[in-house]
């Protein structure tokens, strides 16, 4: 175990046999966890009607426990994180901070209509992509859910939406003409920009699991009209990078039907309430 420490918050942290110091500072998702967090606990001081502003918490350490590295040697990357963060205020008191670092991903709401369709049953005609395929975390072999990735370091939003649209299903769709549904619902509710959550600065999008994990999920969505056939031919077709280890198979369902077709995956319930409240608000 080596210990560091950080110059911004000045705080110690202890990092496993293994692990360097410049790899852990190049892991976007540990700076952005750190800043987020940093600026979140400094609205206790300068709010005075913030809940803990009388006995404000303060981060005074953060233990790193484990990590994964993805890619082959030389040119391995740090991909997960696991850490321990004591928050604590000045009586003692003290927050959960088990924390599972992993970054942002981005999921995709595909939504097609035959273009044979008349436009009285385009409603009961449109049919959304979901992929099933192992999700061992979950214990599970064929997991329903809609397509998604992770966001690599450096690359955008929209641009890994078009790129695991591509791979999953096989589409060409410029990120230009994908629309997220979660931004433009934060827009619709004025809590864009960080306004949201009391000014905390989080992303505008789901947070699947914010009890023990970063990943922050924002949902697009794209809609298009295909020839009836092709819809037939996507039904069942095998997809994925072999050599990353996916083996995907394509599932089409009705868009009334999703909210059962993919009820345990958080991002198709996600995708399910935002289509839905953006189309009643007439944003879509």
């Amino acid at each position: 175990m080596t210990t560091i420490t950080l110059k911004s918050p000045n705080i110690p942290v202890e990092l496993p046999e293994g692990l360097p110091e410049e790899k852990l500072l190049a892991f976007s998702p540990f700076s952005n966890w750190l800043m987020t967090l940093t600026h979140s606990l400094s609205l206790q001081h300068s709010n005075t009607t913030h809940p803990f502003h009388i006995d404000p918490y303060s981060l005074r350490s953060v233990k790193i426990q484990s990590f994964d590295l993805f890619g082959r040697s030389p040119n391995q990357r740090l991909g997960f994180l696991k850490l321990t963060a004591d928050v604590r205020n000045a009586g003692g008191e003290s927050l959960p901070g088990s924390v599972f670092l992993r970054g942002p991903s981005v999921a995709m709401l595909v939504m097609l209509t035959p273009d044979d369709a008349e436009p009285k049953g385009a409603e009961e005609e449109r049919y959304v992509v979901l992929t099933v395929q192992p999700r061992v975390p979950a214990g599970s072999l064929e997991f329903v859910e809609l397509p998604a990735g992770m966001v690599d370091e450096g690359g955008s939003f929209a641009g890994t939406a078009a790129q695991e649209i591509q791979e999953e299903l096989g589409m060409e769709i410029p990120a230009a003409e994908l629309r997220c549904l979660s931004d433009m619902a934060a827009t619709a509710s004025g809590a864009g920009d960080g306004e949201g959550a009391k000014g905390e600065g989080l992303p505008t999008a789901m947070y699947p699991s914010a009890g023990g994990c970063d990943e922050h999920i924002p949902i697009y969505m794209h809609e298009r009209r295909v020839p009836r056939e092709t819809l037939k031919e996507w039904t069942g077709k095998l997809t994925g990078l072999r050599d990353h280890g996916e083996r995907i198979t394509l599932k089409l369902v009705r868009m009334k039907d999703l909210w059962r077709e993919g009820g345990r995956d958080a991002k198709c319930l996600a995708a399910v309430a935002l289509w839905e409240g953006l189309r009643r608000e007439g944003k879509l």
